[in-house]
């Protein structure tokens, strides 16, 4: 009690500060007017983030790893198909596990400590890889960089978020995606050139790098608040926003709303699903459904697959597909904070639901043995479109809002159960595409295609808007709307 007493007393005595201060005034609407720290970028907001993004690119350098290293594993250890399909998934059985777990650790022992421990259980795993013997050693190697990934999944963002303004912060979080994208497509042009197990090797340097960037960086302000560490708090919040930066009405508002939710208990799942949390699970959870039932990991997975199946070559169509993608995730990157999520997520869906449409009557075309000459370019327009489409917004911007619409109380607990949803709809659809694929070619993206049309609906009538507003707003208006 003399704790929580303490911190009330520091909240008044910032909040004194505020009121004493010349700069602010009343708005139009009859609240105070945010601070200009909120919206000022300073250089260690930068060098956070992109030291941040180092998971990112690890990220993406786990996820692009199998596909141009499965003949030289299979030639060199002699698995089978079957076996290597084992390998290739597993990554997404760890990266659930890692998943259960992330919010917990993030929230025990900091953003920061939580990336540590992610690419710690990275290194191990790349490690595994490179002195694999046998198909035992590589899916545990495998599994432990899947468990650094889940966690890097959830860690990163939130992190991000939770350290840049208001003004920006869509625009640096969706660097994370940016960085996914670059770290698959480096890594698979690496992998044409070198072998499986030196690549292996360089999937260590992001994780280096990472470690090092992280001695560098602050821990996130709002971790600090919601632990009751105020004094490091102040001094974190000042160093982000500038040595010059006013951060009194920033820090009062922080603390002020962190220490509406901190007494609150936030024991078990169940906790999660109290009626005033409801709108923010079912718009978090439900964007990460979408974003994976609508078939990312058919398309991401098996691009080469789906290209050689139409006649394509696979090779340039997966050239193609990774300068696609970087490109409309960089115009996804500098349109966020402009446009908003919204209007990118429903263009990013209807792109995405006509790209499934496009690629399942290029294969309908094909079961009837019609327009044979068509079929490839067909194929080839719905691919990129689907995936240019997908990383214009469904790729990023599910997880920027999953960083920003939970309460410090159940950040952690909501941010394992979406991540954990995330990755058990990416391991349901790499494991049943290829069955689904054999059944009807056409079918399985007509399939994607419905699931995408349920999903522009979604965003449409349930996902608002959180462009240009703080954190704590944000929030706010989610648990009030239950209230």
């Amino acid at each position: 009690m003399e704790e929580a007493a303490a911190t009330t007393r520091r909240s008044l005595l910032l909040k004194q500060k505020l009121d004493n201060n010349d700069q602010w005034s009343s708005s139009d609407h009859g609240g105070m007017q945010l601070s200009e720290s909120s919206s000022t970028t300073t250089s260690i907001v930068v060098l956070s983030t992109l030291a941040a993004v180092c998971g990112s690119f690890t990220f993406g350098s786990a996820v692009g790893y199998s596909s141009p290293s499965e003949s030289g594993i299979e030639d060199d250890l002699g698995l089978t198909s079957a076996e290597y399909s084992i390998f290739g998934s597993i990554l997404t059985i760890g990266a659930m596990l890692g998943a259960v777990f992330s919010g917990k650790i993030a929230d025990f022992i900091g953003r920061k400590g939580a990336m540590g421990v992610s690419e710690i259980f990275c290194i191990l795993g790349w490690l595994t890889i490179v002195f694999a013997k046998d198909a035992r050693w590589l899916d545990l190697g495998r599994f432990l960089v899947g468990c650094g990934i889940g966690i890097l999944s959830y860690v990163v963002p939130v992190y991000i978020a939770e350290i840049t303004p208001k003004n920006v912060r869509g625009s640096f979080t969706s660097l994370s995606q940016l960085m996914i994208g670059c770290g698959k497509a480096l890594t698979f042009l690496i992998g044409s050139l070198v072998n499986w197990r030196t690549l292996a090797l360089i999937g260590i340097i992001p994780c280096l790098a990472h470690l090092l960037g992280l001695f560098f960086i602050p821990e996130s302000p709002r971790w600090l608040a919601k632990c009751g560490r105020l004094e490091e708090f102040e001094v974190r919040l000042q160093f982000l926003r500038g040595e010059n930066a006013d951060i009194s009405q920033e820090a009062a508002d922080i603390i002020e709303y962190t220490e509406n939710f901190r007494w609150i208990s936030e024991d078990g799942v169940l906790h999660l699903f109290q009626g005033k949390y409801a709108y923010s699970i079912i718009v978090a959870v439900g964007l990460m459904a979408f974003q994976e039932f609508g078939g990312l990991n058919g398309f991401a997975f098996y691009t080469s697959s789906i290209f050689e199946s139409a006649g394509f070559s696979s090779k340039i169509g997966t050239i193609l597909a990774a300068v696609v993608q970087i490109l409309m995730t960089t115009l996804g990157v500098l349109l966020i904070d402009k446009c908003g999520r919204r209007p990118l997520l429903m263009i990013s869906a209807t792109g995405a639901c006509l790209g499934c449409v496009l690629t399942g009557f290029s294969f309908f075309l094909q079961d009837l043995q019609s327009g044979k000459e068509l079929i490839p370019i067909l194929v080839l327009i719905g691919v990129l479109v689907y995936l240019g489409s997908f990383e214009l917004g469904m790729g990023g911007i599910p997880w920027i809002i999953m960083s920003e619409i939970f309460p410090i109380n159940i950040k952690g607990l909501a941010g394992s159960l979406v991540t954990l949803v995330s990755w058990t709809g990416s391991w349901v659809v790499s494991y049943t595409f290829n069955y689904l694929f054999e059944w009807s070619s056409a079918g399985t993206f007509f399939i994607f295609a419905v699931i995408c049309g349920v999903g522009i609906l979604f965003i449409g009538k349930i996902v608002p808007e959180t462009k240009g507003r703080t954190l704590e707003e944000i929030q706010a208006s989610f648990t009030h709307i239950q209230q």
